[in-house]
This record gives structure tokens, C-alpha cells and sequence, in this order.
């Protein structure tokens, strides 16, 4: 079988800093080469003046000085195991030994470079990004002082791109978190991280745009666009305020030429609103919960949008409502056309489905319809969104197997499933064939995307069974007996 593509590849070079950054340290590993002058010139220090006609001249020094100690380098490890080049034979000590082969290493450690920021002193917690530490099977955090210690994994939440750790270290310094939902077009920002592992980097610029989404990564997107310099080894710092609050987590950078082409000055934080939310979550639970209205959606094309009265093919279709969901409860009925949420226009499906993953669960939403041509506003409360179901509950056939929702870069690829995350071995469905980490995409059952649709088509359930399965880069078909 072909191995399984990379989920998160980004088609027009995005460039995460929480990248391994060896290309210009192993450039600068190499001392410059200098003539030594024929004799030392003393030259007088030019001193910057404190003020210009009589105007103190402006500077960040100061806070920095007080924030800076609160931002790390993290540094992740990850033993990958190699194959032997001579194939499955070169491992066998005997046939080396009577061929002269030398011993290989069998694995290796691949190391990630990315940054992180200090929010809570008292607790030692640690914001940065889930790219930085993803698979890690340890994470060490270099401080500004010149101390390195091991972190603790507390939790990440790959469909935002956040993560947890946690440091034990006597006087640590905390950033303050500002309300990034106050943010304005044209807010001076600061950017602070150790881009390419050079050591800690401050860069500035002004925000470009709030609530950025469509941006070519993975994940629930509300970024906050800045042009303040982002570079691979940036990932997981803080982006500041002028007056030393965290506004955002840095998480990526935006080069159609590629990450090495240079910054252009798109660069993406995700809000601290929303990084702080999921990170009291995984303290509190270990997981993050989010809301769900519990309907299905399609976009609107010119010919639904002429038969639906609509000015312009904008908009979230609704083509099914699920039994006792948010949805249902608000009255909300199929053939609607969801037009915004709380405010925020919805131009397409993605566009809703982007929307309901930033709520949490109790989230009250406002949502501005069109129903056979007329407007219409209901309120929602949404409802927590099951993350995995047992599959004897849905139909016998799929006795011993559960099912989970697929994180969003997955979803991205395939364009919607579900993940088949446990088989008991024995089972029903073990001996039908189903595997964990096989990916249903399609089935007899009906049309799904995601879990609820998945539950919600075994309404009535189907005399055959057969599944179309996403397995290590193969599509295949499985009967369920």
C-alpha cells in the first residue's frame, strides 16, 4: 500500500515555524574569515539621544525588559525508528557478521524547534503550538536566563493548534493576557520567538486583519493577520501589545514562494481569547468540548440561490436538522439559509462549520436566516458535540468498534468521515475487517461527513452494510456481515 499522505501539507507553502530550523545555523556554524587590522582604531560610542526637540524618543526596550523573561524556546524530541537500507535482511546480526556489515543505528531522534510563552508563573503553564510538540516523546523548555528544564505534556488541541506544557522552576515571569477581542485594524504588535534558533527575536508591525479564516492550514480559524516578521522557530510565541499584554499565539507565516523565500509580512496568530479558553479545558478535562448546532449544510451555488430567492449565491443551506438538537430546539428547519452567526457573515458551509468549532458548549447564537425568501432570526444554545460513539448502539454489525470524529486536517483531506478509533480484538467488527486508524468515507448507510451524520444514518438500518475505507493511502470497500 502507498503510505498515508501528509494530512497538514499546505498547498501554498504556508510556513510553520515550528519546523526544525537547521538551514541558517548550519551557515552560521562556520566562524567568518577576517583579515586582523594592522593596528586597533579606537572609535568613540555614539550615544542615541534621550529626546528630539525636547520629545522623549520612543522605544519598546522598556517592555520588553519586563516581558521577555516570560518567553522560552521549546524544543521537542521524537525517536523515529530507520529502516535498514540493505532491507529486511540487514538487521539480522548473523548475516551481517558473515557479510561484514557494520552495526546501524536503528533509530534516530528528529528534534523540533518552536516557542513558547509563560501564563502562569505560579503553575509553571506554558502556551505554544500542538505542530511544535506534536508526537513528542519528551519536550525541554530553554529559559531566557539560560536555564533548561523538562516540560510536562499537558494537553493539545490539534483543530486550533494549541497545546499545554508545564515547567517546574523557581521565579518565573508571566505575560498578562490582554482581551484580544478588542483588537483593532492598525493595533501596533510585537512578535517575540527564536526564529531558525537564533536565540530570542522581537519583530513589529501593526494588526492587518482580525477573524482571518480560509487560510491554507488545518484547523478552526479565527487568526488575527499581522505583518510583523514570522519565521520558521516562531511557532507558539507571543504577539504583544504596546503595553507588554499577550494579544496572540503565534502560529504560522504565508509565502506563495515558500517558507525560505523570506517573510512577506503575512503572518498569523491564533486570539489569546481562544487560547486561553482551550487551555483552561485541558486543564480542567484533559480534552476540549465544543458546541454544535446538529445540522447538515451545503454551499449555495447561482442556480439554489435563484430558486431560494437570494440576492447573491452566498450562504449555508441547511439539508438536514438532527432529532433533539441545538438546531431543532431554535426552530430552525431544512431548505433555511444560514446568512450569519452572532454577526459574523457565513459565505459558504465551511464557513459555518469554521464558526460552530470556535463555541463551546452553552454557547448562545444568534442566527440571521433566509426561509422561502424572507428573513428570519432564531437563537441557539449549542449543545456538546459527541466525541466518539460505541458502534453495537447503531447497528450489530459494527459490534466492538468505536467511533470518533476526525481532527480537521484529516477532514480537510478527505473531505469528511469517520475515524474508527478502537476494535476489540474478536469482535464483530474486527472480524468483518474493520481496523483502528481506518477512515470510513462513504458507506450503504447513507451520506456522512462527520459523527453525528454517521449516527444519524443508521435511522433506519441498511439490509447490506458495505463501507468505502480510507486505510494507509489505499480506498477500499468492506462488507459487514
Amino acid at each position: 500500500m502507498r503510505p498515508l499522505p501528509t494530512l497538514l501539507a499546505l498547498t501554498l507553502a504556508a510556513g510553520f515555524g515550528g519546523s526544525a530550523a537547521v538551514g541558517l545555523r548550519d551557515v552560521f556554524d562556520q566562524p567568518a574569515q577576517a583579515n586582523e587590522p594592522a593596528a586597533a582604531v579606537p572609535l568613540a560610542a555614539a550615544a542615541l539621544p534621550a529626546a528630539v526637540n525636547g520629545s522623549p524618543v520612543p522605544s519598546l526596550a522598556p517592555m520588553l525588559q519586563q516581558v521577555t523573561p516570560a518567553v522560552v524556546s521549546v524544543y521537542s524530541r521524537h525517536t523515529v525508528r530507520v529502516a535498514s537500507p540493505l532491507g529486511p535482511f540487514g538487521n539480522d546480526p548473523v548475516l551481517r557478521r558473515i557479510f561484514g556489515i557494520p552495526d546501524m543505528p536503528r533509530e534516530r531522534v528528529e528534534r523540533a524547534l518552536g516557542s513558547g510563552v509563560i501564563i502562569d508563573a505560579k503553575n509553571g503553564y506554558v502556551l505554544t503550538n500542538h505542530h511544535v510538540v506534536e508526537n513528542a516523546d519528551g519536550v525541554s523548555v530553554s529559559l531566557s536566563d539560560g536555564r533548561t528544564v523538562e516540560a510536562e505534556f499537558i494537553g493539545s488541541d490539534p483543530d486550533t493548534d494549541v497545546a499545554v506544557i508545564r515547567i517546574k522552576a523557581d521565579k518565573l515571569t508571566a505575560i498578562p493576557l490582554a482581551d484580544s477581542d478588542s483588537l483593532k485594524v492598525g493595533d501596533f504588535v510585537v512578535a517575540v520567538g527564536n526564529p531558525y534558533g537564533l536565540g530570542q527575536t522581537v519583530t513589529s508591525g501593526i494588526v492587518s486583519a482580525v477573524g482571518r479564516s480560509g487560510i491554507p492550514v488545518a484547523g478552526f480559524q479565527n487568526f488575527i493577520q499581522t505583518d510583523a516578521s514570522i519565521n520558521p522557530g516562531n511557532s507558539g510565541g507571543p504577539l504583544l501589545n504596546l503595553q507588554g499584554q499577550l494579544v496572540g499565539i503565534n502560529t504560522a507565516s504565508f509565502n506563495p514562494s515558500g517558507s525560505m523565500a523570506g517573510n512577506i509580512g503575512l503572518g498569523f496568530a491564533i486570539p489569546i481569547n481562544l487560547a486561553a479558553n482551550i487551555k483552561d479545558q485541558l486543564v480542567s478535562v484533559g480534552e476540549v468540548r465544543r458546541g454544535t448546532l446538529g445540522i447538515e449544510t451545503q454551499d449555495v451555488d447561482e442556480r439554489l440561490a435563484k430558486a431560494l430567492g437570494l440576492e447573491q449565491p452566498r450562504g449555508a443551506l441547511v439539508t438536514r436538522v438532527y432529532p433533539k438538537s441545538a438546531a431543532e430546539a431554535a426552530g430552525v428547519q431544512s431548505g433555511d439559509v444560514v446568512l450569519s452567526a452572532n454577526g459574523q457573515r457565513v459565505d459558504n458551509a465551511a464557513a459555518l462549520h469554521n464558526f460552530e468549532g470556535l463555541q463551546g458548549v452553552g454557547a448562545r447564537v444568534s442566527l440571521e436566516l433566509r426561509r422561502e425568501g424572507k428573513p428570519l432570526t432564531l437563537a441557539a444554545t449549542l449543545k456538546e458535540q459527541a466525541r466518539s460513539v460505541d458502534g453495537g448502539t447503531l447497528d450489530p454489525r459494527l459490534t466492538g468498534a468505536t467511533f470518533r470524529e476526525l481532527d480537521e486536517g484529516t477532514r480537510a483531506q478527505l473531505r469528511g468521515g469517520v475515524l474508527v478509533a478502537e476494535v476489540k480484538a474478536g469482535s464483530r467488527a474486527y472480524i468483518n475487517g474493520l481496523r483502528p486508524g481506518d477512515v470510513l468515507i462513504a458507506g450503504s448507510n447513507g451520506e456522512f461527513g462527520d459523527l453525528p451524520a454517521f449516527r444519524s444514518s443508521f435511522g433506519k438500518a441498511p439490509q447490506q452494510l458495505v463501507f468505502q475505507v480510507f486505510r494507509n493511502g489505499d480506498t477500499g470497500r468492506l462488507l459487514m456481515r
